[in-house]
Protein backbone atom coordinates (compact mmCIF):
# COMPACT_ATOMS: atom_id res chain seq x y z
CA UNK A 1 0.00 0.00 0.00
CA UNK A 2 1.69 3.95 -0.68
CA UNK A 3 2.33 5.61 1.49
CA UNK A 4 0.81 9.34 2.03
CA UNK A 5 3.25 12.43 1.68
CA UNK A 6 2.94 13.21 5.31
CA UNK A 7 4.14 10.00 6.34
CA UNK A 8 6.63 10.02 3.83
CA UNK A 9 8.03 13.35 5.47
CA UNK A 10 7.73 11.63 8.84
CA UNK A 11 9.53 8.50 8.01
CA UNK A 12 12.67 10.93 6.59
CA UNK A 13 12.90 12.88 9.58
CA UNK A 14 12.73 10.01 11.73
CA UNK A 15 15.83 8.49 9.69
CA UNK A 16 17.48 11.78 9.26
CA UNK A 17 17.39 12.26 13.28
CA UNK A 18 18.41 8.23 13.88
CA UNK A 19 21.50 8.99 11.37
CA UNK A 20 22.23 12.29 13.77
CA UNK A 21 22.07 10.58 16.95
CA UNK A 22 24.85 7.66 15.23
CA UNK A 23 26.89 10.25 13.80
CA UNK A 24 26.92 12.59 16.38
CA UNK A 25 30.16 14.73 17.22
CA UNK A 26 32.30 15.13 19.83
CA UNK A 27 32.66 18.35 21.56
CA UNK A 28 35.08 19.48 24.00
CA UNK A 29 34.05 23.26 25.87
CA UNK A 30 35.64 25.51 28.20
CA UNK A 31 33.31 27.53 29.31
CA UNK A 32 33.18 30.78 31.49
CA UNK A 33 31.65 31.65 34.94
CA UNK A 34 28.10 33.59 36.17
CA UNK A 35 25.57 34.23 33.47
CA UNK A 36 28.14 33.21 30.92
CA UNK A 37 27.66 29.53 31.88
CA UNK A 38 24.00 30.53 31.77
CA UNK A 39 23.85 30.57 27.94
CA UNK A 40 26.70 28.10 27.57
CA UNK A 41 24.46 25.70 28.99
CA UNK A 42 21.55 26.38 27.15
CA UNK A 43 24.03 25.46 24.07
CA UNK A 44 25.15 22.72 25.35
CA UNK A 45 21.43 21.62 25.92
CA UNK A 46 20.77 21.74 22.23
CA UNK A 47 23.98 19.97 21.00
CA UNK A 48 23.27 17.40 23.41
CA UNK A 49 19.51 17.10 22.14
CA UNK A 50 21.23 16.83 18.51
CA UNK A 51 22.70 13.64 19.59
CA UNK A 52 26.22 15.25 20.06
CA UNK A 53 28.45 13.93 23.13
CA UNK A 54 29.71 16.79 25.33
CA UNK A 55 32.68 17.38 27.77
CA UNK A 56 32.74 20.28 29.78
CA UNK A 57 35.90 21.42 31.70
CA UNK A 58 35.53 22.93 34.86
CA UNK A 59 37.51 23.52 38.13
CA UNK A 60 36.64 22.28 41.27
CA UNK A 61 36.23 25.52 42.48
CA UNK A 62 33.55 26.04 40.17
CA UNK A 63 30.70 28.04 41.13
CA UNK A 64 28.16 28.11 38.48
CA UNK A 65 29.38 24.83 36.49
CA UNK A 66 27.81 21.57 38.34
CA UNK A 67 29.54 18.11 38.04
CA UNK A 68 28.17 15.57 35.78
CA UNK A 69 24.88 16.68 34.40
CA UNK A 70 22.34 14.80 31.99
CA UNK A 71 23.64 16.48 28.74
CA UNK A 72 27.23 16.60 29.64
CA UNK A 73 30.49 14.69 31.16
CA UNK A 74 32.71 16.85 33.08
CA UNK A 75 36.18 16.67 33.47
CA UNK A 76 37.40 18.88 36.56
CA UNK A 77 40.66 20.57 37.07
CA UNK A 78 41.99 21.50 40.56
CA UNK A 79 43.42 24.87 41.46
CA UNK A 80 44.06 26.93 44.13
CA UNK A 81 41.80 29.98 42.94
CA UNK A 82 38.82 29.83 40.88
CA UNK A 83 36.37 32.67 39.57
CA UNK A 84 33.89 31.86 42.43
CA UNK A 85 31.45 33.82 44.38
CA UNK A 86 33.57 35.56 46.87
CA UNK A 87 35.63 36.43 44.25
CA UNK A 88 32.86 37.95 42.08
CA UNK A 89 31.47 39.40 44.97
CA UNK A 90 34.56 41.65 46.27
CA UNK A 91 34.56 43.07 42.88
CA UNK A 92 30.67 43.90 42.93
CA UNK A 93 30.50 45.37 46.76
CA UNK A 94 34.36 47.37 45.42
CA UNK A 95 32.69 48.71 42.01
CA UNK A 96 29.13 49.56 43.95
CA UNK A 97 30.84 51.86 46.63
CA UNK A 98 32.77 53.76 44.17
CA UNK A 99 30.15 54.29 41.17
CA UNK A 100 27.89 56.40 44.28
CA UNK A 101 30.90 58.52 44.65
CA UNK A 102 29.80 62.30 43.75
CA UNK A 103 32.91 63.53 42.15
CA UNK A 104 32.99 62.14 38.53
CA UNK A 105 37.09 62.53 38.07
CA UNK A 106 37.51 60.96 41.31
CA UNK A 107 34.67 57.96 40.57
CA UNK A 108 36.14 57.66 37.48
CA UNK A 109 39.81 57.32 38.20
CA UNK A 110 38.63 54.71 41.27
CA UNK A 111 37.17 52.38 38.84
CA UNK A 112 39.43 52.48 36.34
CA UNK A 113 41.81 51.08 39.24
CA UNK A 114 39.70 48.77 40.36
CA UNK A 115 38.92 47.36 37.56
CA UNK A 116 42.36 47.32 36.24
CA UNK A 117 43.05 45.10 39.48
CA UNK A 118 40.16 42.70 39.19
CA UNK A 119 41.06 42.08 35.68
CA UNK A 120 44.64 41.33 36.31
CA UNK A 121 43.33 38.63 39.38
CA UNK A 122 40.69 37.35 36.50
CA UNK A 123 43.04 36.42 33.74
CA UNK A 124 45.95 35.16 36.48
CA UNK A 125 43.40 32.61 37.71
CA UNK A 126 42.63 31.87 33.24
CA UNK A 127 46.12 31.32 32.61
CA UNK A 128 46.77 29.80 35.35
CA UNK A 129 44.36 26.96 34.84
CA UNK A 130 45.00 26.64 31.11
CA UNK A 131 49.02 26.06 32.77
CA UNK A 132 47.44 23.57 34.68
CA UNK A 133 46.22 21.66 32.31
CA UNK A 134 48.82 21.59 30.06
CA UNK A 135 51.13 19.95 32.19
CA UNK A 136 48.71 17.31 33.52
CA UNK A 137 50.31 14.77 30.85
CA UNK A 138 47.48 12.02 31.65
CA UNK A 139 44.63 14.69 31.37
CA UNK A 140 46.33 15.67 27.84
CA UNK A 141 46.66 12.39 26.85
CA UNK A 142 43.18 11.68 27.57
CA UNK A 143 42.03 14.52 26.02
CA UNK A 144 43.79 13.31 23.11
CA UNK A 145 42.75 10.11 22.67
CA UNK A 146 39.01 11.59 22.71
CA UNK A 147 39.67 12.44 19.10
CA UNK A 148 37.17 15.67 19.69
CA UNK A 149 35.86 17.12 16.23
CA UNK A 150 36.20 20.66 17.96
CA UNK A 151 36.09 22.99 21.34
CA UNK A 152 33.41 25.72 22.04
CA UNK A 153 34.99 27.89 24.74
CA UNK A 154 33.86 32.01 25.82
CA UNK A 155 36.89 33.87 24.96
CA UNK A 156 36.10 36.24 27.64
CA UNK A 157 38.73 34.09 29.52
CA UNK A 158 41.53 32.47 27.34
CA UNK A 159 42.14 28.60 28.63
CA UNK A 160 39.98 27.46 25.91
CA UNK A 161 41.99 29.14 22.89
CA UNK A 162 45.12 27.76 24.40
CA UNK A 163 43.89 24.41 25.15
CA UNK A 164 42.53 24.24 21.30
CA UNK A 165 46.04 24.98 19.61
CA UNK A 166 47.17 22.30 22.08
CA UNK A 167 44.77 19.99 20.92
CA UNK A 168 44.96 21.44 17.69
CA UNK A 169 41.12 21.82 17.32
CA UNK A 170 38.85 23.39 15.15
CA UNK A 171 37.84 26.16 17.53
CA UNK A 172 34.53 28.02 17.90
CA UNK A 173 33.40 30.71 20.13
CA UNK A 174 30.24 31.54 22.05
CA UNK A 175 31.03 35.25 22.47
CA UNK A 176 30.32 38.51 23.46
CA UNK A 177 33.91 39.10 24.93
CA UNK A 178 37.46 38.09 24.45
CA UNK A 179 40.21 39.06 26.46
CA UNK A 180 41.07 42.28 25.14
CA UNK A 181 37.53 43.66 25.10
CA UNK A 182 34.19 43.37 22.95
CA UNK A 183 34.64 40.45 20.42
CA UNK A 184 34.01 42.92 17.18
CA UNK A 185 36.29 45.61 17.83
CA UNK A 186 39.35 42.61 18.21
CA UNK A 187 38.29 40.50 14.86
CA UNK A 188 36.57 43.17 12.57
CA UNK A 189 37.48 46.54 10.97
CA UNK A 190 36.15 49.25 13.89
CA UNK A 191 36.03 52.62 13.26
CA UNK A 192 36.61 54.68 16.44
CA UNK A 193 34.64 57.77 14.83
CA UNK A 194 31.31 55.51 15.28
CA UNK A 195 31.61 52.46 16.60
CA UNK A 196 32.05 52.97 20.23
CA UNK A 197 34.22 51.04 23.16
CA UNK A 198 32.98 49.14 25.69
CA UNK A 199 32.84 51.15 28.54
CA UNK A 200 32.84 54.90 27.25
CA UNK A 201 28.22 54.88 27.00
CA UNK A 202 28.40 56.76 23.76
CA UNK A 203 26.29 55.65 20.73
CA UNK A 204 27.07 55.83 17.27
CA UNK A 205 26.49 59.39 16.22
CA UNK A 206 29.22 61.44 18.41
CA UNK A 207 30.39 64.44 18.62
CA UNK A 208 34.16 66.03 18.12
CA UNK A 209 34.52 65.68 22.23
CA UNK A 210 32.76 62.27 22.83
CA UNK A 211 34.72 60.84 19.58
CA UNK A 212 37.96 62.39 22.39
CA UNK A 213 36.44 60.19 24.94
CA UNK A 214 35.76 57.24 22.25
CA UNK A 215 39.45 57.36 21.72
CA UNK A 216 40.56 57.75 25.34
CA UNK A 217 38.75 54.55 26.36
CA UNK A 218 40.48 52.52 23.50
CA UNK A 219 43.99 53.96 25.22
CA UNK A 220 42.87 52.67 28.47
CA UNK A 221 41.70 49.52 26.91
CA UNK A 222 44.84 48.99 24.83
CA UNK A 223 47.06 49.76 27.87
CA UNK A 224 45.16 47.04 30.18
CA UNK A 225 45.19 44.22 27.51
CA UNK A 226 49.15 45.01 26.42
CA UNK A 227 50.34 45.44 30.69
CA UNK A 228 47.98 43.54 32.24
CA UNK A 229 46.11 40.61 30.04
CA UNK A 230 48.59 39.46 27.66
CA UNK A 231 52.05 39.45 29.09
CA UNK A 232 49.97 36.60 31.48
CA UNK A 233 48.36 34.21 28.55
CA UNK A 234 51.59 34.92 25.79
CA UNK A 235 54.09 33.43 29.25
CA UNK A 236 51.66 30.25 28.88
CA UNK A 237 51.82 30.27 25.28
CA UNK A 238 56.01 30.51 25.65
CA UNK A 239 56.68 27.96 28.04
CA UNK A 240 54.23 25.22 25.98
CA UNK A 241 54.62 26.47 22.73
CA UNK A 242 57.70 28.31 22.29
CA UNK A 243 57.89 31.98 21.59
CA UNK A 244 57.35 31.98 17.79
CA UNK A 245 53.91 31.50 19.14
CA UNK A 246 51.75 34.47 19.85
CA UNK A 247 48.51 34.25 22.54
CA UNK A 248 47.31 37.32 19.83
CA UNK A 249 47.29 35.04 16.76
CA UNK A 250 45.44 32.26 18.62
CA UNK A 251 42.58 34.58 19.30
CA UNK A 252 42.24 35.91 15.94
CA UNK A 253 42.76 32.01 14.47
CA UNK A 254 39.34 30.80 15.51
CA UNK A 255 37.04 29.22 13.04
CA UNK A 256 34.05 30.68 13.57
CA UNK A 257 32.84 33.39 16.03
CA UNK A 258 29.26 32.77 17.08
CA UNK A 259 28.24 36.18 18.30
CA UNK A 260 26.06 36.85 21.45
CA UNK A 261 24.72 40.29 19.66
CA UNK A 262 22.18 40.97 16.52
CA UNK A 263 21.70 44.12 14.59
CA UNK A 264 18.30 45.48 16.38
CA UNK A 265 20.29 45.54 19.47
CA UNK A 266 24.16 46.45 18.23
CA UNK A 267 24.80 49.49 16.24
CA UNK A 268 25.39 48.79 12.33
CA UNK A 269 29.11 47.89 12.42
CA UNK A 270 31.95 46.32 9.57
CA UNK A 271 31.39 42.10 10.87
CA UNK A 272 33.69 39.70 9.19
CA UNK A 273 32.77 36.32 7.08
CA UNK A 274 33.02 34.00 10.22
CA UNK A 275 30.84 35.94 12.52
CA UNK A 276 27.71 34.28 13.12
CA UNK A 277 24.90 36.71 15.21
CA UNK A 278 22.87 34.52 17.68
CA UNK A 279 21.78 37.48 19.59
CA UNK A 280 19.00 36.04 22.13
CA UNK A 281 19.64 32.53 21.40
CA UNK A 282 19.08 31.66 25.01
CA UNK A 283 15.34 32.41 24.29
CA UNK A 284 12.11 30.78 24.02
CA UNK A 285 8.55 31.22 24.67
CA UNK A 286 7.43 31.41 28.23
CA UNK A 287 6.19 28.59 30.07
CA UNK A 288 3.66 28.42 32.93
CA UNK A 289 4.67 30.31 36.05
CA UNK A 290 4.75 27.96 39.05
CA UNK A 291 1.45 28.23 40.76
CA UNK A 292 2.76 30.83 43.82
CA UNK A 293 3.90 33.17 41.53
CA UNK A 294 1.01 33.03 38.97
CA UNK A 295 -1.69 33.54 42.18
CA UNK A 296 0.89 36.60 42.38
CA UNK A 297 0.73 38.09 39.35
CA UNK A 298 -2.76 37.86 38.90
CA UNK A 299 -3.78 39.38 41.91
CA UNK A 300 -2.28 42.60 40.51
CA UNK A 301 -5.09 43.33 38.54
CA UNK A 302 -5.30 46.13 35.69
CA UNK A 303 -2.57 47.94 36.95
CA UNK A 304 -0.04 44.42 36.16
CA UNK A 305 3.46 43.64 37.60
CA UNK A 306 7.05 44.93 37.51
CA UNK A 307 10.14 42.42 37.88
CA UNK A 308 13.28 43.55 39.17
CA UNK A 309 16.61 41.76 39.07
CA UNK A 310 20.06 42.72 38.52
CA UNK A 311 21.43 39.24 37.37
CA UNK A 312 23.95 36.70 38.65
CA UNK A 313 26.61 39.37 40.26
CA UNK A 314 25.01 41.71 42.17
CA UNK A 315 23.37 39.66 45.52
CA UNK A 316 22.87 41.84 47.87
CA UNK A 317 22.86 45.96 48.03
CA UNK A 318 23.69 48.34 50.19
CA UNK A 319 20.69 48.49 52.90
CA UNK A 320 20.40 52.13 52.16
CA UNK A 321 20.00 51.37 48.16
CA UNK A 322 17.75 48.77 49.30
CA UNK A 323 15.63 50.93 50.86
CA UNK A 324 15.41 53.47 48.77
CA UNK A 325 14.24 51.18 45.82
CA UNK A 326 11.75 49.62 47.96
CA UNK A 327 9.91 52.91 49.22
CA UNK A 328 9.72 53.91 45.69
CA UNK A 329 8.32 50.61 44.90
CA UNK A 330 5.72 50.50 47.37
CA UNK A 331 4.54 53.80 45.88
CA UNK A 332 3.24 52.47 43.23
CA UNK A 333 -0.23 50.81 42.59
CA UNK A 334 1.95 47.77 40.26
CA UNK A 335 2.68 44.38 42.13
CA UNK A 336 6.43 43.67 42.39
CA UNK A 337 8.52 40.83 42.14
CA UNK A 338 12.44 41.45 43.23
CA UNK A 339 15.04 39.07 42.87
CA UNK A 340 16.19 39.80 46.31
CA UNK A 341 19.37 38.24 48.67
CA UNK A 342 20.10 39.74 52.16
CA UNK A 343 18.04 42.10 54.79
CA UNK A 344 15.25 42.33 54.48
CA UNK A 345 14.22 46.17 53.17
CA UNK A 346 13.16 48.20 56.53
CA UNK A 347 10.50 50.17 53.82
CA UNK A 348 9.33 47.09 51.82
CA UNK A 349 5.77 47.87 50.72
CA UNK A 350 2.93 44.96 50.72
CA UNK A 351 3.36 45.11 47.00
CA UNK A 352 6.68 43.40 46.83
CA UNK A 353 7.40 40.03 46.64
CA UNK A 354 11.08 39.20 47.62
CA UNK A 355 12.45 35.98 46.15
CA UNK A 356 16.04 34.46 45.96
CA UNK A 357 15.17 32.92 42.48
CA UNK A 358 12.63 33.77 39.42
CA UNK A 359 11.87 31.88 36.22
CA UNK A 360 13.21 35.41 34.89
CA UNK A 361 11.93 34.40 30.37
CA UNK A 362 8.93 33.01 31.70
CA UNK A 363 8.17 35.91 33.87
CA UNK A 364 9.24 38.42 31.20
CA UNK A 365 6.96 36.50 28.76
CA UNK A 366 3.99 36.81 30.95
CA UNK A 367 1.05 39.21 29.77
CA UNK A 368 0.57 41.11 33.12
CA UNK A 369 4.30 42.35 33.17
CA UNK A 370 4.67 45.58 32.51
CA UNK A 371 8.62 46.98 33.10
CA UNK A 372 11.47 45.13 33.62
CA UNK A 373 14.05 46.78 36.40
CA UNK A 374 17.56 45.33 35.32
CA UNK A 375 21.25 45.84 35.58
CA UNK A 376 21.57 45.60 31.72
CA UNK A 377 23.62 42.51 31.32
CA UNK A 378 23.56 40.94 27.72
CA UNK A 379 21.46 38.39 28.85
CA UNK A 380 18.36 40.23 30.39
CA UNK A 381 18.47 42.59 27.25
CA UNK A 382 17.98 40.02 25.08
CA UNK A 383 15.27 38.50 26.86
CA UNK A 384 13.55 41.96 27.16
CA UNK A 385 13.78 42.42 23.64
CA UNK A 386 12.28 39.09 22.50
CA UNK A 387 9.19 39.41 24.83
CA UNK A 388 9.05 43.05 24.33
CA UNK A 389 9.06 44.20 28.02
CA UNK A 390 10.71 47.76 28.40
CA UNK A 391 13.62 48.57 30.85
CA UNK A 392 14.45 51.13 33.40
CA UNK A 393 17.86 50.09 33.94
CA UNK A 394 20.60 50.55 36.76
CA UNK A 395 24.08 49.53 35.06
CA UNK A 396 26.66 48.66 37.81
CA UNK A 397 29.59 47.90 35.50
CA UNK A 398 31.39 46.78 32.63
CA UNK A 399 29.04 46.84 29.13
CA UNK A 400 25.93 47.14 31.37
CA UNK A 401 26.36 51.49 30.24
CA UNK A 402 26.69 50.76 26.78
CA UNK A 403 24.19 47.75 26.65
CA UNK A 404 21.37 49.80 28.24
CA UNK A 405 22.62 53.04 25.90
CA UNK A 406 21.45 51.30 22.82
CA UNK A 407 17.85 50.79 24.17
CA UNK A 408 17.96 53.83 25.18
CA UNK A 409 19.10 55.40 21.58
CA UNK A 410 15.54 53.30 20.41
CA UNK A 411 13.56 54.48 22.74
CA UNK A 412 12.98 51.23 24.69
CA UNK A 413 14.31 52.12 28.07
CA UNK A 414 15.27 54.36 30.53
CA UNK A 415 18.84 55.06 32.51
CA UNK A 416 19.18 55.71 36.54
CA UNK A 417 22.69 55.40 37.09
CA UNK A 418 23.66 54.20 40.88
CA UNK A 419 25.49 57.73 42.18
CA UNK A 420 21.43 59.31 40.84
CA UNK A 421 19.02 56.99 42.21
CA UNK A 422 18.51 57.71 45.28
CA UNK A 423 18.21 61.45 45.06
CA UNK A 424 15.18 63.22 44.65
CA UNK A 425 12.97 60.45 43.78
CA UNK A 426 14.99 59.68 40.59
CA UNK A 427 14.39 55.89 40.42
CA UNK A 428 10.55 56.04 41.43
CA UNK A 429 10.50 59.09 38.82
CA UNK A 430 12.06 56.73 36.04
CA UNK A 431 9.60 54.07 36.60
CA UNK A 432 6.52 56.23 36.08
CA UNK A 433 7.90 57.75 32.81
CA UNK A 434 8.29 54.37 31.65
CA UNK A 435 5.12 52.92 32.38
CA UNK A 436 2.88 55.99 31.49
CA UNK A 437 5.08 56.67 28.17
CA UNK A 438 3.18 54.03 25.86
CA UNK A 439 6.41 54.52 23.49
CA UNK A 440 8.71 52.94 25.58
CA UNK A 441 6.44 49.76 25.28
CA UNK A 442 5.33 50.17 21.54
CA UNK A 443 9.32 50.28 20.54
CA UNK A 444 10.19 47.43 22.56
CA UNK A 445 7.74 45.92 20.97
CA UNK A 446 9.09 46.81 17.55
CA UNK A 447 12.34 45.61 18.63
CA UNK A 448 10.83 42.26 19.57
CA UNK A 449 9.08 41.91 16.42
CA UNK A 450 12.33 42.87 14.47
CA UNK A 451 14.55 40.51 16.71
CA UNK A 452 11.59 37.58 15.79
CA UNK A 453 11.35 38.39 11.89
CA UNK A 454 14.49 36.07 11.01
CA UNK A 455 14.15 32.47 8.81
CA UNK A 456 16.03 30.56 11.41
CA UNK A 457 16.07 30.56 14.98
CA UNK A 458 18.93 32.22 16.50
CA UNK A 459 19.89 28.52 18.38
CA UNK A 460 19.37 26.96 15.13
CA UNK A 461 21.35 29.13 13.30
CA UNK A 462 24.03 28.35 16.04
CA UNK A 463 23.90 24.61 16.16
CA UNK A 464 24.30 25.01 12.15
CA UNK A 465 27.86 26.33 11.84
CA UNK A 466 28.64 24.45 15.00
CA UNK A 467 27.64 21.47 13.01
CA UNK A 468 29.23 23.06 9.67
CA UNK A 469 33.00 23.29 11.60
CA UNK A 470 32.74 19.71 12.60
CA UNK A 471 31.46 18.05 9.10
CA UNK A 472 34.60 20.45 7.36
CA UNK A 473 37.29 20.33 10.00
CA UNK A 474 37.30 23.70 10.49
CA UNK A 475 36.31 27.05 8.13
CA UNK A 476 39.11 28.58 6.92
CA UNK A 477 37.78 29.70 4.20
CA UNK A 478 35.89 32.11 6.38
CA UNK A 479 38.63 33.40 7.97
CA UNK A 480 41.01 36.60 7.64
CA UNK A 481 44.72 35.99 7.81
CA UNK A 482 45.19 40.15 7.84
CA UNK A 483 46.04 38.90 11.92
CA UNK A 484 49.34 37.62 10.42
CA UNK A 485 49.97 40.96 8.99
CA UNK A 486 52.66 43.37 10.80
CA UNK A 487 50.65 46.97 11.97
CA UNK A 488 52.41 48.42 9.09
CA UNK A 489 51.90 46.66 6.25
CA UNK A 490 47.94 46.24 7.56
CA UNK A 491 47.93 49.49 8.01
CA UNK A 492 49.65 50.06 4.70
CA UNK A 493 52.49 52.39 6.47
CA UNK A 494 55.39 50.93 4.39
CA UNK A 495 53.84 51.76 1.15
CA UNK A 496 52.75 55.14 2.12
CA UNK A 497 56.58 55.32 3.85
CA UNK A 498 58.08 54.15 0.25
CA UNK A 499 55.53 56.30 -2.05
CA UNK A 500 56.36 59.51 -0.42
CA UNK A 501 60.30 58.40 -0.15
CA UNK A 502 60.49 57.81 -3.19
CA UNK A 503 59.25 61.22 -4.44
CA UNK A 504 61.05 63.11 -2.27
CA UNK A 505 64.28 61.37 -3.69
CA UNK A 506 62.62 62.00 -7.39
CA UNK A 507 62.08 65.78 -6.28
CA UNK A 508 65.53 66.93 -4.45
CA UNK A 509 67.85 64.07 -6.37
CA UNK A 510 67.66 67.09 -9.03
CA UNK A 511 68.45 69.81 -6.87
CA UNK A 512 71.63 68.01 -5.05
CA UNK A 513 72.73 67.22 -8.22
CA UNK A 514 71.95 70.63 -10.12
CA UNK A 515 73.43 72.24 -6.68
CA UNK A 516 76.67 70.21 -7.17
CA UNK A 517 77.04 71.08 -10.57
CA UNK A 518 76.36 75.35 -9.76
CA UNK A 519 79.04 74.73 -6.68
CA UNK A 520 81.58 72.72 -9.03
CA UNK A 521 81.08 75.76 -11.46
CA UNK A 522 81.62 78.33 -9.22
CA UNK A 523 84.63 77.10 -8.03
CA UNK A 524 86.22 76.76 -11.29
Amino acid sequence: MPMHGSSVFLSCIALLSSWRACCGGKILVVPFEGSHWINMDVMIRALHAQGHSVDVIRANTSWYIKDNMPHYNSITVSVIKGVDYDFVNSVVVNVLAIERGQNPVLTFASLQVEMFRATFSLHAIMSKMASRLLKDGDLMARLKEHQYDLLLTDPAGGTGIILAHALKLPLVYNVRWVTSGEGHQYVAPSPLSYIPMTGSGLSDKMTFFERVKNLLYFSLWKVEYALIIEPQYQAVCTEFFGPKIKYDDLVQAADLWLMRADFVFEFPRPIMPNIIHIGGFQCQPAQPLPDHLEEFVQSSGEYGVIVMSLGTFVNELPSDLADTIAAAFAKLPQKVIWKFQGTKPSTLGNNTLLVDWMPQKDLLGHPKIKLFVAHCGTNGIQEAIYHGVPIVGIPIFFDQYDNLRRLTERGAAVMVTLASLDKDNNFLKAIQEALANPSYRINMQRLSRLHRDQPITPIDNALFWIEFVMRHKGAAHLRTESYKLPWYAYYSVDIVFTFFSTVAVMILLPLVVFRTHVLKTHRK
